[in-house]
């Protein structure tokens, strides 16, 4: 196994839909958490992340940092939504890491598609 699993429920997005996300750590050293960035192409718009491990999240964030203490079984779960209408197909991309005293130990990338 890796030090890091990353699963996203689809790779095919719309608008209005909910994005759920699946992170794993089997990482044997210390780390503080993990953090998610993502990256629409040709958009200036943003992801937004709604909850982590059923807490919702109560303002919009478009970085999501989830630190190791809330982490079950050092295992995440995160629910996200995209909500401007697309007039073109847009190329997500998802990058998960993890985190040890404010450096990048490991990371994984997922790419999923934006459409209508």
């Amino acid at each position: 196994m890796k030090d890091l699993e990353f699963e996203l429920n689809s790779t095919d997005i719309h608008p209005d839909s909910e994005i759920r996300g699946t992170i794993l750590v089997s990482y044997p050293g210390r780390y503080d958490g993990v953090v998610i960035n993502t990256q629409i192409s040709d958009s200036n718009e943003h992801i937004i992340y709604k909850s982590y491990n059923g807490k919702k999240i109560s303002q919009n964030v478009s970085r999501l940092f989830i630190n190791k203490d809330v982490m079950p079984e050092h295992k995440a779960e995160f629910t996200a939504i995209i909500n401007f209408e697309p007039k073109q197909e847009h190329e997500i991309k998802f990058r998960v890491s993890i985190i040890e005293q404010h450096k990048e130990i490991e990371s994984k990338i997922i790419f999923a598609k934006y459409s209508i």
